[in-house]
């Protein structure tokens, strides 16, 4: 699907860490803040939506009320070392079930969430995201092929990705609701390629994203590659996720 359908297909819910919005433990947080955004109490994979109405004009709201969050958006360049996964890439592998009683509003929690990051990879894949013991990974960029997060709708997934300190991901399409928990949280932008650049790199590769270009360049290989644009979802990724973007366009009260 692409970016580009994300205004009026997706309908996010979730928000970034510096919000404080990233689990079940948040619920009664989001709910004292904002009335209209009515959220469940049972666990993090089943939040109920905002109203298709409401979250397709908070999105759409992005590209004609911020021009200068836009253009932020769009001249973002991404640069480092990219980490290579195949096709079907599911949210369980991403990040195993276990870990999702760890809080990302918690700080130290947050930080623990990246340092799992893709552990659930079979055992195939023999360079570690995350080396054992540390929090953080060395690749900022992770390369995937068709159906990129497909799985449960857990919004951990995008969040451990961003606690390591994966700045954007390139696929050759995502499930649904990884792109939508990657938009709404804003951990990580979630890029479509043209091609299956996933059999074109390789982990370790240099590579540099331009989003105002709308190209990936793998300067391993000198090779470079088309991606398809981030369109209205830019924005809210750049503020901070769904509710942060709200707030700061006064959508919703910002205390």
């Amino acid at each position: 699907m692409s970016a580009t359908q994300f205004s009026l297909s997706r309908n996010p819910t979730f928000a970034s860490p510096s919000s404080a919005l990233k689990s079940s433990s948040f619920t009664s947080h989001v709910s004292s803040r904002s009335h209209s955004l009515k959220l469940p109490h049972s666990g993090p994979s089943t939040f109920t939506p905002l109203s298709a109405k409401r979250a397709a004009a908070v999105v759409l709201h992005a590209a004609a009320s911020s021009p200068a969050s836009s253009a932020s958006a769009t001249e973002k360049n991404f640069h480092g070392l990219c980490y290579v996964v195949g096709d079907n890439i599911d949210t369980d592998q991403i990040i195993p079930a276990e870990y999702l009683t760890l809080v990302p509003s918690n700080p130290a929690e947050y930080q623990k969430l990246g340092s799992y990051a893709f552990v659930g990879l079979p055992a195939s894949y023999t360079t570690r995201f995350v080396e054992p013991g540390e929090t953080k990974t060395k690749y900022s960029i992770v390369i995937g092929g068709d159906n990129f997060g497909c799985g449960s709708s857990r919004e951990h997934a995008p969040v451990a990705l961003g606690a390591a300190g994966a700045q954007a991901v390139v696929a050759e399409s995502y499930a649904r609701i990884f792109f939508r928990n990657s938009v709404a949280t804003g951990e990580v932008y979630p890029l479509e390629s043209e091609v299956r650049i996933c059999e074109e790199c390789r982990t370790g590769d240099v590579v540099t994203i331009e989003l105002g270009q709308n190209k990936l360049i793998n300067h391993s290989t000198g090779k470079e590659y088309k991606l398809k644009p981030i369109g209205d979802a830019g924005p809210v990724i750049e503020a901070g996720g769904i509710f942060a973007y709200a707030r700061s366009t006064g959508m919703i009260p910002s205390s």
